[in-house]
């Protein structure tokens, strides 16, 4: 069948390698093995295959660096290799997919920085880099990723042939309704702190980068606030500090905002209540300080979406600024915590010190016991210190 285009095994229990006669499909466009138990790596002779668009490998067991197995499918549009054990350093030729519209590299073992080539992918619009051991600081240039509408739609990527000139093309049973069910992939990408499933069209619509559960430090740049169309973003899980930039306040189109478990400090920047689309904000376990908005959609904000900010306060905590300034328990929760345990604390002093005092002694009497040349000193020590103090008291009484 060496002029099959399509091919999708997904959502099965297939297992072992992937089998390198897959190859000699020349004309392969899309390929799904998603789903399945697959195990190994990628075979190179991938690179043999230069109309490859769409290639979802996500949720196998496949390990092993990114090949240069696809290294010649420049048209490539979709690349899903997520939650598999791929790892090594993202390659700096990835920027070689000019037409890449969603990359998700999630939950694999990726480690060091991410190659500045990214940037250059101006037809990003996904991007989920989430669960891996990446580090370093984030690259301004990100920026120009999600920054404008993709310039090929997805429908061209599909080749999805003119509905008119094709016969009972609304029986799902014809042809043409088995050919689009085939080609409709199913996407898991994290947003609103919930993992949702993205099918066909409504993927020209989704904009997200999805950097969490990294190890990424520094500020996050400004220029995050050029990401126009950007629907999702989460940085949560880092080690990310400073301030929260104020240029979001431009993301007119940002829904979900996770900046959570980072050290970021200051205030949460009340230009954000411009945002009239964001329906989920978290900046828990932060430092942030000061008040939290509560115009517009922040009035809706829980108290969950501020927690481990000891500093915050407002409505949503039912924590008035006068309440910031002394210590609580609620603001210092180690203090009542260590009044607790005091007594337990003490018993475990006691107990360490008399097991360190009586080693000590015992160590010392062998020493002397076995070397009479140093249990003579000894003695001679304690006589002197005997007499020095006897000669002091007379003295002084």
């Amino acid at each position: 069948m060496s002029n099959l285009e399509e091919v999708v095994f997904s959502d099965n229990q297939f297992e072992g390698s992937i089998p390198p006669e897959f190859c000699k499909l020349y004309y392969l466009e899309f390929l799904d093995l998603s789903r399945n138990d697959l195990s190994g790596s990628i075979p190179p002779c991938f690179s043999e295959l230069p109309n490859l668009r769409h290639v979802l490998l996500s949720r196998n067991k496949l390990r092993g660096f990114i090949p240069y197995a696809f290294i010649n499918s420049t048209g490539l549009g979709i690349l899903d290799l997520g939650g598999n054990n791929f790892s090594g350093k993202i390659p700096n030729w990835i920027s070689n997919f000019s037409n890449l519209t969603i990359l998700l590299l999630q939950a694999n073992n990726f480690h060091g920085n991410i190659p500045i080539e990214l940037c250059r992918l101006k037809q990003l619009n996904i991007l989920d880099l989430s669960s891996n051991n990446l580090s370093g600081r984030l690259h301004a240039c990100l920026s120009n990723l999600s920054s404008m509408p993709v310039s090929v739609p997805y429908q061209e990527f599909l080749r999805i042939p003119d509905i008119n000139s094709l016969p009972n093309f609304e029986d799902p049973t014809s042809d043409f309704g088995r050919f689009r069910s085939s080609m409709e992939e199913v996407l898991e990408l994290t947003t609103k702190s919930n993992s949702l499933s993205y099918t066909g069209y409504i993927l020209d619509y989704m904009y997200g980068i999805d950097l969490s559960c990294n190890r990424f430090s520094g500020e996050i740049p400004i220029e995050f606030g050029n990401l126009a169309n950007v629907k999702s973003l989460n940085l949560s899980h880092n080690n990310l500090i400073s301030l929260i930039p104020t240029t979001f306040s431009n993301l007119k189109q940002l829904e979900s905002l996770d900046l959570s478990y980072n050290d970021l400090n200051g205030q949460i920047p009340p230009q954000l209540i411009e945002v009239t689309t964001l329906e989920v904000f978290i900046v828990a376990h932060n430092n942030l300080s000061g008040p939290i908005p509560t115009k517009n959609q922040f009035g809706t904000f829980n108290g969950s979406s501020y927690e481990g900010n000891p500093l915050l306060y407002g409505p949503s905590l039912s924590k008035s600024c006068d309440e910031t300034n002394v210590a609580s328990p609620a603001t210092y929760p180690f203090i009542e915590q260590r009044e607790d345990d005091s007594f337990m604390d003490m018993i475990d002093f006691w107990v360490s010190f008399l097991v360190a005092y009586i080693m000590i002694l015992l160590g010392m009497a062998i020493v002397l016991y076995i070397n009479p040349y140093w249990r003579a000193v000894w003695f001679y020590q304690i006589e002197v210190c005997i007499n020095n103090c006897y000669y002091f008291v007379v003295d002084k009484f």
